[in-house]
This record gives structure tokens, sequence and C-alpha cells, in this order.
């Protein structure tokens, strides 16, 4: 007996997938602004929930990155080989990002001898020497890799929305609860 087509990513695949884009979203929003001294100064409540974000933004990917070993994926739509080629090197681009622009984010705080501080105040000290140079150079390499995750993530977004409406596939489908009408 064959199996039936799997349509949907299951319920995990799903919260994680939409769960990231939230927390990425906010932290984006949060995300502190201007020189150095005004983003290390006291202990802003928004800085913290922006590196608290991040760390979750890391751990989260790192668990959907497992979770991807195991889990079943929807049969894939048949499309041009360009947009299949696009389609993974977009979501390739989009992993890489989700891991190098926290990594980059708590590399340049250390770097330039702050701890990453999260909500409730709690202090994770630097564990590498201090290069305030070299830090300052990778907290902005961490802006612009931030910049970059927002606009791919809209590119994506985009695409999965051109999909639906236009090609009338069922790419934006596989990413929706089943609850949720096509």
């Amino acid at each position: 007996m064959a199996s039936s087509p799997t349509i949907r990513y299951g319920a995990l695949a799903q919260t994680f997938h939409w769960l990231t884009a939230v927390l990425v979203v906010t932290a984006f929003i949060l995300g502190p602004e201007g020189s150095e001294d005004e983003v290390f100064r006291g202990a802003d409540l928004g800085r913290q929930a922006h590196e608290t974000l991040g760390l979750a933004v890391f751990v989260l990917t790192a668990a959907r990155l497992l979770w991807r070993l195991a889990d079943r994926r929807p049969d894939p739509p048949d499309v041009a080989r360009w947009m299949d080629i696009a389609s993974k090197a977009v979501q390739g681009a989009l992993y890489l990002l989700l891991c190098a622009v926290p990594l980059s984010a708590v590399i340049g705080t250390w770097l330039e001898g702050h701890p990453v501080t999260l909500l409730a105040g709690i202090e994770v000290a630097p564990m590498i020497a201090a290069s305030h140079s070299l830090g300052e150079r990778v907290s902005e390499l961490h802006g612009l890799l931030g910049d970059t995750l927002i606009w791919i993530a809209g590119l994506h977004a985009a695409a999965a929305l051109f999909h639906h409406y236009f090609l009338k596939d069922t790419v934006l489908v596989t990413m929706l609860p089943r609850w949720l009408k096509k």
C-alpha cells in the first residue's frame, strides 16, 4: 500500500518556522541603534530583550535544524529548475544567517569588552579576550547581517505569496496550520 503524499510540514516544524519569524522581526525592531556608548549604557530593557530574543533565535534554529533531520517534509511541487535552486539557496542563506546574526552579536559584544545582558539583568561575561577595534567591526557586520536576514526573509515571504496567488501551487500551504483555510 502506497503512503499518501505529505502536503504540509508537521505542527512542530510549523511552530519552529513561525516562532522564528516572530522572534526575528521583534528582535530587529528592538535592535539598539547609535554609538557603542548609547547601546551599552545602563540596563536598557530594549537591549536586554533584543539580546534575549537573539539567543532564543539561535537556540530555536539549532533545535529546528536537528528536528529537520528526523522530520518528514512535504513533497516539493513541480517547479522550474531555477526556482528549485533559488529556493534551496534562499533557505540555506536563511539558516546561515539565523546562526551568524546571533553569533556575530555575541562575539562582537564580547570583543568590545561588554557582557551579553539578557532579560532580568542576567549577564554573560565575555569569554574571549577583548579587541575593541575588531569587536566594532564584528558588531558592524552583525548589523549588516541582520539587515540582510530581514531582506532575504522578506523575499522568502514574497516568493511564498507569489507561489500561492500566481502559480497556485502548495508552497505556502505547506507551512500553514491545517486549521487555517487555504
